[in-house]
């Protein structure tokens, strides 16, 4: 083997243990924001979750000298991705509070199908028959692990597929700034974005007795569950950033339905929650047809790298 083959090799194990940790880590966010104590609204742990994001990516941007200067159309994009990610988060962190942690990251799990059909509509891409069947597939995998859930909750249990739906829009405007800014850059300006959108209504709402919006003075569990949010998110979302950038997508995206793993022994140890038979059907067709939809794209992203035969 060459040496720049084993070097790529060496990156893309890297790669791979980076996606794994991600894996890991990202269940725990989702477990410290379930547990934050439920008089603290949702908006202020999402304040919390992008604040401390903004005070440790800003900072190590500059050092790593990864500062690069934002023009007017940067920012608008930062703030509608912003808007987006804030969205998606609030919706995730709300379905968190009435739904066991396993279901919920199962059901948002049609994200990829999401994307791919937003991608037809919006940009045009290409989207065959079998892939638009994987989707359907994929759907019908979610509504089975909604079902048991929406007897007991109503809408509530459709709250991660929104999250789906927005995290793809949010995805998508990734596609465009991705090419030109440093992850960390993307990131922790997305993130300052996101604090100064939902920080000024929390100010407002102080005092008001809103449920939804009035914050409270963090004391006990609820100060180590917040600083924990932002602390885990923020490592976590560098775990992929860098998983991303040393391998190819190919190779780790199917890696993150480890995430469900997780997710269902955090459940189940910290608060109980394991998947009923039902679900475990949801979440084997949802991932099998995310399987196929990530084999499918890497067969054709390689016959298109292929090189006709000579004539």
């Amino acid at each position: 083997m060459t040496t720049q083959a084993q070097q790529s090799v060496d990156r893309t194990t890297i790669g791979i243990l980076f996606m794994l940790a991600f894996c890991t880590f990202a269940p725990m966010m989702d477990a410290l924001a379930k547990a934050t104590p439920a008089e603290v609204p949702v908006p202020q742990i999402l304040a919390f979750r992008f604040a401390i994001q903004v005070a440790i990516l800003m900072p190590l941007a500059a050092i790593l000298g990864h500062s690069q200067k934002v023009t007017l159309g940067d920012l608008v994009r930062h703030v509608a991705r912003a808007a987006a990610l804030l969205a998606a988060t609030g919706c995730f962190f709300t379905a968190l509070r009435y739904m066991p942690i396993a279901d919920a990251i199962s059901i948002f799990f049609v994200e990829p199908f999401v994307l791919i059909l937003m991608g037809a509509v919006f940009l045009g891409e290409p989207v065959g028959w079998r892939r638009l069947s994987a989707c359907a597939v994929g759907f019908g995998g979610a509504l089975l692990v909604i079902r048991p859930s929406f007897s007991d909750l109503g809408l509530v249990a459709f709250l991660p597929l929104v999250t789906a739906a927005l995290f793809a829009i949010y995805m998508l405007m990734t596609r465009a700034m991705a090419r030109r800014l440093h992850p960390l850059v993307l990131q922790g300006h997305t993130a300052l974005a996101a604090t100064v959108l939902i920080v000024p209504p929390l100010l407002l709402m102080e005092g008001t007795g809103n449920a939804l919006f009035d914050p409270i003075r963090p004391q006990g569990l609820a100060i180590w569950t917040l600083v924990g949010v932002g602390v885990v998110a923020t490592i976590s979302h560098l775990f992929l950033t860098y998983a991303l950038r040393l391998a190819p997508a190919g190779t780790i995206a199917p890696l993150q339905y480890l995430e469900i793993v997780g997710a269902t022994v955090i459940g189940y140890f910290a608060f109980g929650d394991f998947p009923t038979p039902l679900t475990w059907v949801g979440i084997a067709v949802i991932v099998a047809s995310g399987l196929y939809v990530f084999e499918r794209e890497r067969r054709l992203e390689l016959r298109a790298k292929t090189p006709p035969p000579p004539v």
